[in-house]
């Protein structure tokens, strides 16, 4: 027996959510109809329809905004000389919560991941070397995942590179701090004895 229309709408739009099933969505209409009240679920509704209305990405760093150019491409204080490169959004919003960093960032959207069909074109490498190319920017810092796919995209990211004027470093990947070795597996080891610093 299926739920009345309306539910199972619900329920079929919940499940189009990554990693939410069939039981999950059940569980999640059902509590908009039981513990929500209409003004509640308007306002669930409406944040659904603000993010798709009123956010876009910068047109410079690939940053979300709500203006023409994001508040940190848009800081004067911000140093423009250093660029830090970063994967998707979520990563760049990690990096910033740290509070450390005073550069400014690039967004690819995405790694070099040829099995599931995302090439170089697929992803904004071209508008970083635009940006190299206006001759201000004296330090790219790649900070792409510790993945075969983020390893990829930082050594395609370093050719284009290494003809310029540019300093390319990257961020360091390595053992976590609390991390027990014998449990870490070897890449997370070799990159640790890789990225060694004097002690």
């Amino acid at each position: 027996m299926d739920y009345p229309k309306p539910i199972e709408d619900l329920i079929a739009n919940f499940m189009r959510l990554p990693g939410i099933g069939r039981k999950t969505s059940e569980r999640l209409a059902m509590y908009v109809f039981s513990n929500m009240s209409l003004e509640e679920a308007n306002n669930f509704a409406n944040s659904f329809i603000n993010v798709k209305k009123n956010l876009h990405t910068c047109p410079i760093c690939g940053n979300l905004t709500e203006n023409d150019i994001c508040d940190i491409c848009n800081d004067p204080n911000r140093d423009k000389t250093q660029i830090m490169v970063c994967e998707n959004v979520k990563d760049l919003f990690v990096l910033e919560r740290l509070g450390q960093y005073k550069g400014v960032y690039h967004v690819l959207n995405g790694a070099i991941d040829f099995s599931n069909g995302i090439g170089v074109e697929d992803i904004r490498i071209a508008e970083l070397l635009e940006r190299v190319k206006n001759g201000t920017v004296k330090e790219v810092i790649l900070a792409c995942n510790a993945t075969l796919q983020g390893e990829t995209t930082s050594r395609y990211i370093k050719t284009l590179l290494e003809e310029s004027d540019v300093k390319i470093t990257r961020i360091a990947h390595g053992l976590p701090v609390g991390g027990d070795l014998s449990y870490a597996d070897e890449m997370t080891v070799l990159k640790a004895l890789e990225g060694r610093i004097k002690y």
